[in-house]
């Protein structure tokens, strides 16, 4: 028994020894969507990432002693996930701004970028700078510098700024016409040119900002430790070897680095001004987004009503065909509401506005009704089938002996008593159409939810923005179940 219990010891011991040399988990986000050269799937082992941001991560780890371990996070998420813990720090070409330096610890800047104006070849000769662009399409991705920046032009020189949720689809829609210009980070804008030629990119800078690691508010321990061995891997020529591998290394570094160790300050953004909410205290941010809530809130209601009133006439017209139509027609139809029923929502938007762009080019309005619609439309349809099939029998039949005709039972008899038993679940899946409606940012459509994203970007922190959407949505919902219940009355 004594030998049991000293084995027992000796293991525990062993165990306790080798947990305790094991080195510490530095854990990182990502967002491995963002593709080369800052975080993508190796494509040799796609269980692994590479980039120049999962080498300067690595080279952070080994110098804190740590063992790295990537997190994936939406890219729109990092900032928040670090708050909450998910990792110590977030390292995915995160934009240098002036939000991020008031709400979280950010380390000192590791690589200079420019934000370059992009345009089809055939006009890099007309089209140069943002105020020639007056009336004009131009894209960029949301909650970032070139947002705020086209933002600002909008007000300054007349230009339509467009949002995009991934840097990808603003060079495939500026190539075939949808939009004027792009303006983005030269890293992302280089990237695109060697895998879709037909664009220029004017090397002149519209603004110069910097990528920074985003750790959450009261880790400046961390930060600081972190910023020293930066600033030795920018001494030591460690942080120009991976550029050079990742083929972004340029002049640029060379400034950035000389002002990093000579100790100057910095500026998060140059060139082109831009209002940041950071600026602002959080009241005074708020009342100056409240009208484009307002707006963003206007194009919910109007896309979320326009689609219930196309599917309901459509999920009308299908639950009756399924049961008056001939064989052929119910097969179709039976066909067309499993494979909307059995596929998201979110790929048959991109579908309808991306995959079909060769042969039609819907507008992104137009691609966002028509697919909440088609969508919405096969639910409806087995709401108004069901409600069908529950009238009775005995009515029918007693429809049929007065002498009506399939149709006249239908219109006179068994279709309004259906449309009272379909009421309830036609306001739920309106409410759910509601909140549904924000999938559509994704073409291009600044609805409720995007308009928020970026206003809670901008201002780094999701408290009162999170707040004023909730309330506008509730506002929006609220009256209309309380008109479905006061019908329900009504008809009962």
């Amino acid at each position: 028994m004594f030998r049991l219990v000293a084995a027992i010891v000796m293991i525990s011991g062993g165990a306790a020894t080798l947990l305790a040399q094991s080195p510490a988990i530095f854990r990182w986000a990502g967002d491995a969507e963002g593709g080369a050269p800052y975080v993508e799937a190796d494509p040799s082992d796609p269980s692994r990432v590479v980039g120049f941001d999962v080498e300067v991560a690595e080279l952070i780890a080994k110098g804190l002693g740590r063992e790295p371990r990537f997190v994936e996070v939406a890219f729109t998420s990092i900032d928040q996930s670090i708050v909450r813990g998910d990792a110590d720090i977030g390292l995915s070409g995160i934009e240098d701004t002036p939000a991020r330096r008031a709400g979280y610890a950010v380390t000192l800047p590791y690589y200079q970028f420019r934000e370059v104006l992009s345009v089809r070849s055939a006009d890099a000769g007309q089209l140069r700078t943002l105020a020639d662009l007056r009336g004009r399409r131009v894209g960029t991705l949301s909650g970032t510098i070139a947002y705020e920046i086209l933002l600002a032009a909008e007000r300054d020189h007349g230009i339509v700024a467009v949002s995009y949720d991934d840097d990808v689809h603003p060079y495939s829609d500026l190539l075939i016409g949808r939009l004027d210009a792009v303006l983005l980070d030269n890293v992302l804008a280089d990237r695109r040119s060697r895998t879709a030629p037909g664009f220029v990119t004017h090397p002149e800078p519209v603004a110069v900002s910097h990528y920074v690691g985003v750790l959450a508010p009261g880790n400046e321990v961390l930060r600081d430790r972190i910023n020293g061995i930066l600033l030795d891997a920018m001494k030591d020529g460690r942080l120009e070897a991976i550029y050079k591998k990742w083929k972004i290394w340029n002049d640029d570094q060379r400034q950035l680095f000389a002002q990093a160790l000579g100790g100057e300050s910095i500026a998060p953004v140059t060139g082109y001004k831009t209002d940041s909410a950071a600026a602002l205290s959080k009241w005074d941010a708020t009342r100056r987004y409240l009208p484009s809530l307002f707006r963003a809130a206007v194009i919910t209601l109007v896309l979320s009503c326009g689609a219930m009133l196309i599917a309901v006439a459509l999920g009308v017209g299908i639950a009756t065909g399924r049961l008056y139509g001939g064989r052929l027609a119910r097969m179709a139809l039976t066909g067309y509401v499993e494979l909307i029923r059995g596929t998201p929502l979110l790929l048959q938007l991109f579908v309808l506005y991306y995959g079909i762009a060769a042969a039609v080019r819907l507008p992104a309005f137009v691609a966002s009704l028509l697919g909440l619609a088609l969508n919405y439309a096969a639910y409806e349809s087995e709401i108004y089938r069901g409600a069908l099939l529950a009238v009775p029998v005995g009515q029918l039949e007693a429809a049929r002996t007065l002498g009506l005709s399939e149709f006249q039972t239908l219109r006179l008899v068994r279709g309004p008593q259906a449309f009272r038993l379909a009421l309830a679940p036609m306001t739920n899946d309106f409410v759910a159409l509601l909140k549904d409606s924000s999938l559509v940012s994704v073409l291009t459509v600044v609805e409720l939810t995007k308009q928020t994203q970026i206003f809670a970007t901008n201002l780094g922190s999701w408290a009162i923005p999170g707040a004023v959407c909730a309330m506008l949505y509730l506002a929006m919902s609220l009256p209309l179940a309380g008109l479905a219940r006061r019908l329900e009355r009504r008809w009962q």
